[in-house]
């Protein structure tokens, strides 16, 4: 009698110390960067890497350099690794989804990083993008109500570059059709890489013998290479030109006067959501302040979470400074007389 308590006691006991030592393991999770050697996606990471920390999970990464293919290989390498949840910052969103159908099949949750990966099953959380170029195209028709407008927007492979111009279009559209803005150039920039935007812009000035009154650039690397292009020409500081994201670079432009905005997201908030985001989902839980949404082109509904974005121009430098974002001594180098 006795030894037939014992033998389902010590199964219990086998069972209750095996479940232990799987929840015990270390939760891990995978990052893969479209193209990591830009300025914004350090800080994205730090903000990820402490807030994993702090739920105790282990953070690997893998940059794709800028490469569809090598995005691929990195994910399905994250995967061989042991990710339990992948974040993944797509360089090709459509290129991207037989890495991610894989991920899925091994039962690996995906957070779609800043840029939207439409599938069904992947979890996108971004700043909303829409409002980002609503902003940016308040900004700019204030300071220019009227005249030849050039939109520089992003890369044709990443779908935020079509809802930022759809945000743009949205507040510009009235005075569009009234005919007081022209839109006399809209330019994809590959790769959202400043060199480009910069190329595109000389040759939308010499296209319009240097007649643009305005400028809504989409990021602040493609503002950078417009500002590039009208110094060329004597006219920076007198043609608006709007962005987003915060670089250090594009704020100093603000406070110079070269760039009329640049829309803040702060890249640290991203990246500590991206991070709890990914704990939750590894562990079976819906994320807090989930929402449906399905306004890609697809009409995919999936779950996501869209951040508050906060227009910066120069009477609102004080914001990013008192926020941590930029040291003043930075934010006001080369700048004439008093720093705003």
């Amino acid at each position: 009698m006795l030894k037939k308590t014992v033998i389902p006691v010590l199964a219990v006991l086998m069972v209750a110390v095996f479940s232990s030592a799987v929840f015990a393991k270390e939760l891990v999770v995978g990052v893969s960067w479209s193209n990591f050697q830009e300025e914004r996606w350090k800080t994205d990471e730090a903000a990820m890497k402490g807030e994993l920390e702090s739920h105790g999970a282990k953070y690997i990464m893998a940059d794709a350099q800028a490469s569809a293919e090598k995005q691929i290989s990195d994910i399905e390498n994250l995967i061989a690794r042991g990710a339990n949840a992948l974040i993944v910052l797509a360089w090709d969103a459509d290129a991207v989804l037989p890495a991610i159908a894989k991920a899925e099949a091994e039962g690996i949750s995906v957070v779609g990083y800043d840029r939207l990966i439409e599938k069904e099953g992947v979890f996108y959380l971004t700043f909303d993008n829409k409002e980002v170029g609503r902003m940016q195209a308040r900004a700019v028709f204030e300071a220019k109500p009227e005249g030849n407008y050039v939109f520089i927007k992003g890369a044709p492979t990443d779908p935020n570059a079509e809802f930022l111009y759809e945000g743009q279009l949205e507040v510009l559209d009235e005075a569009i059709k009234a005919g007081k803005i022209k839109n006399v150039a809209a330019q994809g920039t590959d790769g959202w890489k400043p060199e480009v935007a910069q190329r595109n812009m000389e040759q939308i000035l010499t296209a319009q013998n240097n007649k643009v009154d305005a400028v809504v650039a989409s990021n602040d690397g493609t503002a950078g290479g417009v500002v590039a292009a009208l110094t060329a020409q004597g006219m920076e500081g007198i043609t608006p030109v709007s962005g987003q994201d915060g670089d250090h670079a594009a704020l100093n432009r603000v406070a110079r006067g070269l760039q009329t905005v640049s829309v803040w997201k702060d890249a640290r908030e991203l990246g500590k959501a991206a991070a709890k985001i990914a704990v939750d989902l590894a562990n079976g839980k819906t994320p807090s302040g989930t929402i449906k949404w399905s306004g890609g082109a697809k009409g995919v509904e999936m779950d996501a979470i869209l951040l508050a974005p906060v227009p910066i121009t120069k009477d609102k430098l004080s914001v990013v400074v008192d926020a941590g974002w930029i040291k003043k001594d930075v934010l006001c180098q080369g700048v004439d007389g008093m720093c705003p």
